[in-house]
């Protein structure tokens, strides 16, 4: 079990992470997911003993993750978000470094090396420089090198980044696959909604706090069984319509207006009727995360992320 207690941290006066709390069981695979300057990178940082919180308490396996850092990081593995192979060397190069970083040598390293690289699909390519492979083949020899000295606990930033809808698959397929067998813990940041979706426990993050916990269809099941989206032009109009006429409110969007309403499929025939030639589109989907996002800050993920990416 890992438990997190009101931590906070600060770059100078912008506070990014603001009294967050989380208790992780043992083997979830526990995602953070959040838009860009959420906070979630930091609480990576701070977990993976790269930082230290301002306030705040955890404990780590029986660990005080803060006084006991040292013997935490025994049970780590980590992928960054950023390459941390070296391009000049192999991947069995790469590798080797990384055992001796953990102690690891002779006939046991070399056995662990080919055990992972065998699991990863990626042996035949042991004598290759890290520089000629493609993104996916290195986020495996990255997953790889995190697994060499048997961690209990798995550390993921933002895992597909850089990678192709195949690569990205494929990549997941692994994580599930070591999770379901080897019953390994693992927490996972991440601004993708799929990727949230294949997490066991979930924290939803915004300006450095916590706004919704559970499993994924936990907090979907909150909302409506649906939503309307409504691609349009004149959303500040049609809203207070749509308000008006139907009782319920229209928010908007990046791309127009979403409608929440007990029957939704029925709503959007009148909405179609009612709003012909004004609208570019009128659409039913099913509750996803980011209806949760919308649902709890009363704006979209994406409008989020640009506002993040305006204020760096």
């Amino acid at each position: 079990m890992i438990e997190i207690k009101d931590l906070e941290f600060s770059y100078g006066k912008r506070k990014v992470l603001n009294g967050v709390s989380l208790k992780i069981s043992d083997g979830a695979v526990f995602g953070m997911l959040g838009p860009n300057g959420s906070g979630k990178t930091t609480l990576f940082r701070i977990l993976s003993t790269l930082l230290a919180p301002e306030k705040g308490s955890a404990t780590w396996l029986g660990h005080d993750l803060f006084r006991e850092a040292s013997a935490v990081r025994e049970t780590l593995g980590i992928v960054f978000q950023y390459p941390s192979l070296d391009a000049q060397l192999t991947v069995e190069e790469n590798l080797k470094c990384q055992g001796a970083l953990y102690g690891l040598r002779g006939a046991d390293l070399t056995g662990r090396i080919e055990a992972r690289l065998k699991k990863l699909g990626v042996w035949d390519r042991r004598k290759d420089k890290v520089k000629n492979l493609s993104g996916g083949l290195k986020r495996r020899v990255e997953l790889a090198k995190a697994l060499l000295h048997d961690p209990q606990v798995l550390l993921l930033d933002e895992p597909s980044t850089g990678l192709d809808p195949r690569a990205r698959a494929e990549f997941w397929d692994f994580l599930s696959e070591l999770n379901r067998d080897k019953k390994m813990t693992m927490l996972v940041t991440t601004h993708l909604m799929e990727e949230a979706e294949k997490c066991s426990q979930l924290v939803i993050l915004d300006e450095g706090r916590i706004i919704a916990e559970g499993s994924p269809a936990a907090l979907k099941s909150d909302l409506s069984p649906g939503f309307i989206s409504i691609e349009t032009s004149d959303a500040a109009e049609i809203g207070a319509e749509i308000t008006s006429h139907f009782g319920v409110r229209a928010e908007k969007t990046g791309r127009g207006l979403r409608v929440e309403h007990a029957e939704p499929q029925k709503v959007m025939t009148e909405i179609m009727a009612r709003f012909s030639g004004r609208v570019e589109s009128v659409a039913f989907h099913k509750a996803s995360l980011e209806d949760v996002f919308l649902k709890k800050t009363g704006r979209s993920f994406e409008s989020a992320e640009e506002v993040k990416h305006v204020k760096k």
